[in-house]
């Protein structure tokens, strides 16, 4: 009403308030008496509750979703709406309210997906969840892809007790049965077993190991004082122009730093045909394949919202995690 008047102080005669006026309001938490200001014009438009609106309830629901979308929690969504209606929610009025996009977001789940993708990045995320009054965590499956026309794309979500390559066959296996067909290079980290998994579900994927993560866990088995000088040989290795020299940079690493670390070289070696799919590529998609920071990127956008959830309830805490404006978001990445 401030901002009216002083936009239009300037009207011959002027403007001025005119008291109040009071309706009452029904909302999915009950009705209460509302007093909104007038002015003696009355030209001035409530933003919140129009005028002659007496029913709340979509609107109030739609206001839940969005705030609790973006991460607030119960109490302060509660909170919120006292301030504003003058109505106080419960957390149960409000767990209701989420609770309706469950079937929104179980047929978004399950939704069709495209023949082919390019590339495909997957790695899991952990959750707290309450399961009989106790703490647990949960694992969530996430599944990033890159369509043939370059865009990225949220395939989907899969929740598990905890991460593992046969859990991870079953949702490649999903992921066919929702119309995949093939994908050319498969994004992965260096859990065990996850290649031959991959290779279970599309026989003609090749895999790339994120070498990012090959590095920090090689790193930390290497002594403080010798991080430095190891690490400037070990680039020699991963940003190396060709696969042949990748490969005789890496026995003069062995030849240096072999008797030292064994077990380092060794993980190097083991892993080596995985590690090095990148170099069958441009710079450009080296660059894009040879980590999986994309997905990552995507898993710091989650805890954005999600950091305000000490846990989530059973059998709705995958849901909580992408709820209204954030599903949207997340979906058309």
């Amino acid at each position: 009403m401030e901002a009216h008047l002083a936009e239009h102080s300037l009207e011959e005669g002027g403007n001025r308030r005119n008291g109040l006026s009071c309706k009452t309001v029904r909302s999915s938490a009950g009705s209460f008496e509302l007093e909104a200001p007038r002015d003696r014009n009355g030209t001035f438009e409530p933003q919140l509750i129009k005028k002659r609106q007496t029913i709340l309830t979509d609107e109030l629901d739609s206001k839940i979703l969005a705030l609790y979308g973006l991460g607030t929690s119960y109490g302060d969504i509660s909170s919120h709406l006292q301030d504003i209606y003058g109505v106080e929610v419960s957390a149960a009025t409000i767990s209701a309210v989420t609770d309706k996009l469950l079937p929104q977001i179980a047929e978004w789940r399950s939704r069709p997906l495209e023949s082919i993708y390019a590339i495909v990045f997957l790695d899991a995320m952990f959750f707290k969840a309450k399961v009989e009054n106790k703490m647990v965590t949960k694992v969530i499956y996430n599944i990033m892809g890159i369509n043939r026309s370059g865009h990225k794309e949220i395939l989907g979500f899969y929740a598990c007790e905890s991460e593992g390559a046969h859990f991870w066959l079953g949702v490649l296996n999903d992921l066919k049965a929702r119309g995949v067909e093939d994908v050319l290079i498969a994004c992965i980290d260096g859990l065990k077993g996850f290649p031959e998994a991959i290779q279970a579900a599309f026989p003609h994927t090749e895999v790339q190991l994120c070498v990012v993560h090959q590095i920090r866990n090689s790193i930390k088995h290497v002594a403080s004082k010798n991080q430095k000088a190891f690490m400037v040989d070990l680039k020699t290795v991963y940003q190396a122009e060709t696969k042949d020299l990748a490969e005789y940079n890496l026995l003069r690493l062995e030849e240096k730093w072999g008797e030292k670390y064994p077990m380092v070289l060794k993980s190097w070696q083991n892993n080596w045909d995985n590690l090095t799919t990148y170099f069958k590529y441009s710079s450009d998609v080296r660059r894009l394949i040879y980590t999986t920071n994309p997905i990552e990127g995507f898993h710091r956008m989650v805890r954005k919202y999600t950091k305000t959830k000490g846990a989530f309830r059973p059998g709705v805490y995958v849901a909580s995690v992408f709820l209204d404006n954030i599903i949207i978001q997340l979906i058309s990445l």
